[in-house]
């Protein structure tokens, strides 16, 4: 088998770090590396041609993430056209929809990744893009009457719980109830 191109090993990393990003807030980042090779399409023993460990991957795919959070946002303020509470306001009911709840994969990452931050401690990159990209969502969040970091809290929490209780008809509650708390 021949070499890969530098243009198709850069797109093979890109792959690779999508996929990761959406897997460890799917299903944790305890993923193995097998599979998720196997899920970007490629080979377990190419991986670590693109990274130096799974921690490696881990931050590069938390930075991912939250760089997609910001994506939104501004898409979200643009098709608003910049009016920051519209957008806030839309922002909020998308993160408290059932869409969002059933999502994972592709939604919030400080909802999705969570609990693998609090459960690995060390002084990672993951851990300060982690605790960055909370602080930049709530201070986008923050109006002249309520604290950013307050709503964020409140609906990271609701979807948590509402991801928790998916079936039954207290998660539609969850989700409801914090919209309506937000609302005021």
């Amino acid at each position: 088998m021949g070499r890969v191109s530098q243009a198709q090993a850069q797109e093979n990393r890109k792959r690779v770090v999508e996929m990761a990003s959406q897997l460890f807030r799917e299903q944790g980042t305890s993923v193995s590396v097998a599979d998720l090779m196997k899920a970007a399409g490629l080979t377990h023993g190419g991986f670590y041609k693109q990274f130096d460990s799974k921690e490696a991957l881990i931050d590069e795919a938390v930075s991912h993430a939250f760089g997609e959070l910001a994506e939104r946002r501004a898409t979200v303020l643009e098709a608003n056209e910049g009016e920051r509470p519209a957008a806030q306001r839309a922002m909020i009911d998308s993160y408290l929809s059932p869409r969002h709840r059933d999502s994972a994969a592709t939604g919030c990452p400080a909802a999705g990744l969570a609990t693998d931050m609090a459960r690995d401690p060390g002084d990672r990159g993951a851990h300060r893009t982690y605790a960055d990209g909370v602080s930049d969502f709530a201070d986008w969040l923050a109006t002249d009457d309520q604290d950013g970091m307050v709503r964020l809290c409140t609906m990271l929490g609701a979807v948590v719980l509402a991801r928790a209780t998916k079936d039954s008809p207290l998660s539609d509650e969850i989700l409801e109830a914090a919209r309506a708390a937000l609302a005021r």
